[in-house]
């Protein structure tokens, strides 16, 4: 992964003081009920969030790395990525912790899947609660744990010290819009701070209601050659809370193929995937914690 490209940019990220009234007011167009507020960050290695560090805080940085084009219209299979290489890259030392979403590492599974990156790491040990979600012998959907440190094709990661430290609490109930919950965020963002990239990541529960994701079956024997053909590719289900969600999101792309959103979950009754959005609007219960970036990373950026 060393000889792969890295293109850094410092980000000027706005105190986390300065999101409260833009994102209230945002969220307020699209859910009944609204808090946004900065909390001293509560435990979230602990259930129901089972992060595998304790905080969001302490050299906060987010990395792109691959993309879609990695798996479309074939799939580029020497896109084998390890979060240690990763982590270098990111110039995170010898400790911290990673979180996001990503596809899974098929190199070691056999098959194409969903993964929710989920570790920590110092000089000793790894704490690893990652999950992947696959498509089944019987065309379901099993997520569960897996110990790999590695994955494939793309990635978008949250990293930092994993420490304790001010978040950004979101609690967002009732939707009564038609965008969900991080494109509500980001065109909140986006109106507040225009081209000034604003880049984020954490993690939040849908609470209550279901949820629609896709999980990705193994790879296509034809190549994908659109939008409609991937769709009609993927899986589709809906898919009952609590589901954990790990999230990376960014106010716009300036330039660098970033991509924009990128949400996956997991659960402890063996559902997870790629978050659209929920289908239970009257019902529906988010609460989220996220942080702000520093620095961005985009690595391995395809060509086309």
């Amino acid at each position: 992964m060393s000889s792969w490209t890295v293109q850094k940019v410092d980000l000027s990220p706005p105190a986390l003081e300065e999101l409260v009234d833009p994102l209230t007011s945002g969220l307020s167009t699209n859910f009944e009920h609204v808090s946004v507020s900065i909390v001293a960050c509560p435990d979230l290695s602990q259930a129901p969030f089972n992060l595998a560090a304790p905080g969001l805080s302490g050299n906060p940085r987010i990395a792109d790395i691959g993309g879609p084009p990695n798996l479309a219209p074939v799939p580029k299979l020497d896109r084998k990525y390890s979060f240690s290489e990763i982590a270098k890259l990111m110039e995170m030392g010898s400790s911290g912790a990673l979180l996001g979403a990503s596809a899974g590492p098929f190199h070691i599974l056999g098959l194409n899947s969903e993964l929710m990156p989920n570790l920590s790491f110092d000089e000793e040990t790894i704490t690893n609660r990652t999950h992947y979600a696959k498509i089944d012998e019987n065309g379901e959907c099993l997520c569960e744990g897996i110990s790999s440190p590695d994955c494939g094709l793309m990635a978008n990661l949250f990293g930092s010290d994993g420490s304790s430290g001010p978040v950004l609490k979101i609690e967002a109930k009732i939707r009564t819009g038609r965008p969900n919950f991080t494109d509500t965020i980001q065109s909140a963002l986006k109106a507040k701070f225009g081209e000034r990239l604003i880049s984020m990541g954490g993690v939040f529960v849908i609470k209550k209601g279901k949820a629609n994701l896709h999980v990705m079956p193994d790879f296509s024997k034809t190549p994908l050659k659109s939008r409609e053909e991937v769709n009609n590719w993927l899986k589709y289900f809906d898919m009952d809370a609590p589901l954990t969600c790990l999230s990376v999101f960014h106010s716009h792309d300036p330039g660098l193929d970033l991509r924009i959103e990128h949400t996956h979950c997991f659960s402890a009754h063996n559902q997870g995937g790629h978050y659209h959005d929920d289908i239970t609007p009257k019902e529906v219960e988010y609460e989220a914690y996220f942080n702000v970036a520093e620095v961005l990373y985009r690595i391995d950026r395809p060509e086309a």
